[in-house]
């Protein structure tokens, strides 16, 4: 655990520059002996010595500046390397029929009348990343401590299947469906990592670019936060990441890694595979991105390991006494090193060493097949697993392992180092017979098919399979493979929501505090109260979840170690190394990492926690809508709220804060269930079935969604006439027509959300000003209507000869007379998901175009949402069919002026910021 080690200094580097010389004459010798070593023993020895005292400095926390690039060479030196445990001819061998295997699932992925494509390249150039993990580090989970978390590069996948295969866990005729998962008899292989498609498989989906990273960093703290709570020992467990060094071009590939390294997780690792090449070319061409990445992370505060060169460049190394090699290897750009891996030995000696004569002579010994034989330290088992253990071995800082390899490694030389390589997909004959020599396998020339060239498997008797799952036992079991040990928790009754049904009396509150309310009790329950983790990007005040702080706290690894200024208020800020808030600061995309994290804790932990994730509605699924989809794929848990909704409701923050499209954008995840509730009865029965379907006896992996606002108003307690499950299916009748005059033409409002009250008051005006009949109903979830409705066409036409279900929707308004209008704080696309199923007249009313700061009444003028334009809408749609005077609907128009937005009556203007 960070907190019982020794912890880093704040300022780790920092040189204190003001401080007096006390002993100048020691300061003097100091400089006469550095004067001296150049004088004598030239600047490179200078250099070594100084570096090495830097090194030292470092290690006995001084405190001086740190290096943030060290030269282009390995960081374990040879005489620092442990022994290696395993046996390296087996393990040799092993990776040979992983590479073997990996590459040819994708090129039979590719024979005529399959041609799905795959990716050949990454695995060839990571194979002895992942072995040496595989063989001595990744422990499983029937491993004591745990077992570990291990994000895989998603483009490498086909190797994971590989050693699958070999282990027996697949057989060939799961191989061949590689990238087929409908139409392979049996199922297929999904294409990269993805637990929904493969859910006794893949733990985590990584293809993603810039995901993994960031999940993996907040899985790690996770971890820590669930040992600080005392719900589950992880201190032995684990998370590694396996990254591409373009990838790290993504935002969110370096965006968090400065958590990482002030909580300091030395429960986390990253291995990034530079093979130094994009998906088009490379990733630094005129530069160096190993260098360029270990100043960014020894900037961030990590502990970053290279592994530059093989064993077979140690020789040269040490030759090298007046760092003239040193000197070429950090003087050569990226592009160079591509190119040099895809000509020859020759081409080396000339272009590479060649370029100064002492290098030239280094080598006059080799032949050019030695030269082209000097391995990068990615494809040097040794020095990986040197890399491998001196990580785990590694306290107080998260460790970044720097692995040079060549994309396409072993493939031939029409793959190797090309720019091309990510998107070839199949080998040639000539191909396949230089790889399989170059492997040693034994395969005969008539076996190599052009299109179905076979697997290779070793049997079950043999040395090499007997080794690979020895160790596998010995590590704690197969993996990659996703395991649920969980258990339904125990829910609360129907008491604990019946507060928030009695509605609020004469107090005006927001659905978001109706929420938060509820959300108090909850984690109060003596059955799952300590499960909650209310997750907050520093907005708890503004959704009124700053009356958590002095009783959940705020959860720290370091606990509170300064005096907080509001110490002696109630509603004190305060952290503990117990909190369980993660208050995760301006950092949204970290809030749905770790949002990931808590949702799927019930697989990766056995342990159900319940994440509670509140954002500012506009920054949720428009800003971080890919992380959400990364939820889905991993099959979380949870409440995700998106507080301050609407485009008028939060009105004096203007065009970037106000939302009213991000119920649009959560309907097209299948995994969101979305939902936008007027009153805070409806909050506490979606809350209640969220619970039941997600944590109850039969769980689904879903997460829940829904809107709520900062506009306060009374609370209706729930009318008897409601049930519940019309509140679920998304539609019920709330309040039906008070007009009673005979004859007098009728219709139907709905609005969802913050829009209930504008149709009631809409109604009352139809009433009154125009004797018109209206009913008022809650739409909770326009999504919900149509996948119901949508569903319902599936059902029928799969089944033309038997009778169609009828929609929920449908159902609902079937005996509703009149148009229907539809009303809410969202663009219209939101509600015209329906329209098809409407068994009536439809008109939309919406939030379409940016938003805009004024008052509230100003706004909904403006967008021509508010209950005056629903009457003039209405009175239109009534005229349309002939019902009433075309005349009628310009009448409403001239009396209420809803084309002028200073006629607006004045309403609740009231803001949050």
């Amino acid at each position: 655990m960070a907190n019982s080690r020794e912890r880093l200094p704040v300022i780790s580097d920092g040189l204190p520059s003001q401080l007096p010389d006390i002993d100048p004459g020691e300061t003097s010798e100091w400089l006469e002996s550095l004067d001296a070593v150049i004088d004598n023993a030239g600047r490179q020895r200078a250099r070594y010595i100084m570096l090495r005292l830097l090194e030292r400095a470092r290690e006995k926390q001084v405190g001086v500046p740190a290096l943030r690039s060290t030269d282009y060479i390995n960081t374990i030196p040879p005489e620092r390397e442990p022994w290696f445990p395993g046996d390296e001819h087996i393990e040799r061998r092993l990776r040979a029929y992983m590479r073997w295997n990996a590459a040819i699932m994708v090129h039979r992925a590719q024979r005529p009348g399959i041609g799905v494509g795959g990716h050949i390249s990454t695995y060839a150039s990571s194979a002895s990343l992942y072995e040496v993990g595989f063989n001595h580090f990744f422990r499983g989970h029937d491993d004591p401590g745990g077992g570990d978390q291990i994000y895989f590069q998603g483009h490498a996948s086909p190797g994971m299947y590989a050693r699958a295969f070999l282990e027996g866990r697949l057989n060939e005729h799961q191989m061949d469906g590689f990238r087929q998962e409908f139409s392979h008899s049996g199922g297929g292989l999904s294409s990269y990592p993805h637990p929904r498609l493969m859910p006794d498989f893949w733990e985590f989906p990584t293809v993603s670019m810039g995901l993994g990273p960031i999940n993996a960093i907040y899985q790690a703290r996770f971890n820590r936060y669930l040992h600080s709570r005392g719900i589950k020992d992880t201190s032995n467990q684990h998370v590694w990441a396996f990254l591409g060094d373009g990838e790290m071009d993504e935002v969110e590939s370096l965006g968090a890694i400065g958590v990482a390294a002030r909580e300091e997780l030395d429960n986390l690792t990253f291995v990034i595979n530079c093979n130094l090449q994009r998906l088009d070319g490379p990733v630094r061409g005129n530069g160096k991105v190993m260098q360029e990445l270990e100043a960014f992370f020894r900037g961030a505060g990590w502990n970053v390991i290279k592994v530059v060169w093989g064993r077979e460049w140690d020789p040269l190394l040490a030759a090298d006494t007046d760092g003239a090699l040193v000197n070429l290897m950090n003087t050569t750009p990226d592009g160079d090193y591509q190119t040099y891996k895809a000509e020859s030995g020759a081409f080396v000696r000339e272009h590479f060493f060649g370029r100064d004569p002492r290098t030239r002579k280094m080598v006059e010994h080799l032949s050019d097949d030695e030269i082209w034989n000097l391995k990068r330290g990615g494809h040097d088992y040794r020095k990986l697993y040197a890399a491998y253990k001196s990580a785990t071995e590694h306290t107080g800082q998260p460790t970044v392992i720097l692995a040079k390899t060549i994309k396409g490694w072993t493939l031939g030389s029409h793959f190797e180092a090309r720019n091309a390589t990510h998107q070839m997909k199949k080998l040639t004959e000539d191909d396949l017979k230089e790889f399989r020599d170059r492997l040693f396998l034994d395969i005969p020339d008539e076996k190599l098919d052009k299109y179905l060239p076979p697997y290779y498997h070793p049997g079950k008797d043999s040395d090499e399979y007997q080794y690979l799952m020895e160790r596998r036992r010995q590590l704690g079991g197969a993996i990659p493979r996703r395991v649920d040990r969980s258990k339904p928790l125990a829910l609360p009754g129907k008491e604990m929501y019946a507060q928030l049904k009695k509605g609020s009396g004469k107090q005006k509150i927001a659905t978001t505090m109706a929420f938060v309310r509820l959300l108090k009790d909850l984690m109060k329950d003596k059955n799952i109260g300590d499960r909650f983790v209310p997750i907050i990007p520093d907005e708890a005040r503004t959704f009124g979840m700053d009356s958590l702080f002095p009783t959940a706290k705020i959860y720290s690894p370091h606990g509170q170690q300064y005096t907080s200024v509001d110490r002696e208020l109630m509603l004190a800020y305060k952290e503990s190394q117990q909190g369980q808030i993660l208050h995760e600061g301006i950092n949204e995309a970290g809030s749905v990492a770790s949002f990931t994290a808590v949702a799927t804790s019930y697989a990766t932990q056995g342990e159900p926690m319940i994440p509670i994730y509140i954002f500012y509605s506009m920054f949720g699924f428009q800003r971080t809508g890919d992380g959400f989809w990364a939820v889905a794929d991993q099959l979380g848990r949870g409440f995700v709220l998106g507080a301050t909704a609407g485009r008028t409701t939060l009105n004096g923050e203007g065009l970037q804060h106000e939302d009213g499209h991000s119920l649009l954008l959560a309907s097209t995840n299948p995994a969101v269930v979305a939902y936008d509730p007027a009153y805070a009865y409806e909050v506490a029965v979606i809350t209640e079935d969220g619970l039941r379907r997600m944590y109850g006896e039969n769980p689904e992996n879903i997460f829940y969604y829904f809107t709520v606002y900062n506009e306060p108003m009374v609370m209706p307690s729930m009318p008897d006439h409601v049930d519940e499950e019309g509140i679920l299916r998304g539609l019920y009748r709330y309040a039906p027509a008070t007009l009673n005059t005979e004859g007098a033409p009728k219709a139907q409002l709905l609005a969802s959300g913050v829009a209930l009250p504008w149709a009631l008051k809409a109604q009352q005006l139809l009433a009154e000003d125009w004797n018109v009949a209206a009913d008022v109903w809650s739409v909770t979830s326009w999504t919900e209507l149509r996948r119901d409705a949508v569903e319902a066409e599936e059902e029928a036409l799969l089944h033309p000869d038997g009778e169609a279900r009828t929609p929920w929707i449908t159902a609902q308004l079937a005996d509703a007379p009149g148009p229907v209008v539809a009303s809410s704080d969202w663009m219209r696309a939101v509600p015209d998901q329906i329209s098809r199923w409407v068994p009536s007249d439809y008109t939309s009313l919406g939030t379409d175009g940016f938003g805009a700061s004024d008052t509230r009444h100003a706004l909904r003028r403006h967008f021509k949402v508010d209950a005056e334009s629903i009457v003039v809408a209405t009175l239109r749609a009534l005229a349309k069919r002939g019902e009433i005077e075309a005349s009628v609907a310009s009448d409403a128009l001239a009396k209420y002026r809803i084309d002028d937005v200073t006629a607006a009556p004045p309403g609740e203007t009231g803001g949050a910021s």
